[in-house]
């Protein structure tokens, strides 16, 4: 047609890069939460597991262990007795603070609330 070009536009949609990675870490189930509640400060094992209803040990441990290979959590041991480990974010990890509070902000302004646990 005169004037008007020719323009295919599934052929120009790509996804961005860096959105597949950060979604292939942190798409995973639990992962955000895990580091929303890291952004509040260092916490042990067990504060994580309580602050994030329906967490497993084992899944906690998961998570964890694939936060710290991506250099966004550190695992702190202190020797005991009791043996005590912390986990904390690191400046890759706290950098993600900003982001998170914008996904919180639009979630609870777009998405519909679901019953949720009380809280503390």
């Amino acid at each position: 047609m005169a004037g008007e070009e020719s323009h295919d536009v599934a052929s120009c949609k790509q996804v961005d890069d860096g959105i597949t990675r950060v979604f292939q870490l942190l798409g995973k189930r639990w992962t955000g939460p895990i580091v929303s509640v890291l952004t509040t400060g260092p916490a042990y094992f067990v504060s994580l597991r309580r602050a994030i209803p329906g967490i497993s040990e084992r899944m906690l441990s998961d998570r964890l262990t694939e936060l710290t290979a991506a250099g966004l959590v550190v695992r702190e041991v202190y020797e005991g007795p009791p043996l005590r480990v912390v986990y904390r974010l690191t400046e890759a990890g706290a950098a993600l603070e900003p982001a998170l509070k914008e996904l919180g902000g639009w979630a609870m302004k777009h998405l519909p609330e679901r019953d949720r646990p009380g809280g503390c």
